[in-house]
């Protein structure tokens, strides 16, 4: 399965499928992307912040 939100492959039993009100399927990996997916972010990068030296 491919995420809808992230576009990261998981396995089937991983994840939340989700079937919206209009016949859609929405695939989820975590619930970290599910979330940001309802407030509507579209542009999030998870990266740690660097130190500068």
């Amino acid at each position: 399965m491919k995420c809808v939100y992230c576009g990261k492959e998981y396995d089937l039993h991983r994840g939340l499928t989700l079937i919206m009100k209009d016949g859609t399927i929405n695939h989820f990996c975590s619930a970290k992307c599910r979330k940001n997916k309802e407030m509507k972010r579209r542009k999030v990068r998870w990266i740690s912040k660097k130190k500068k030296q």
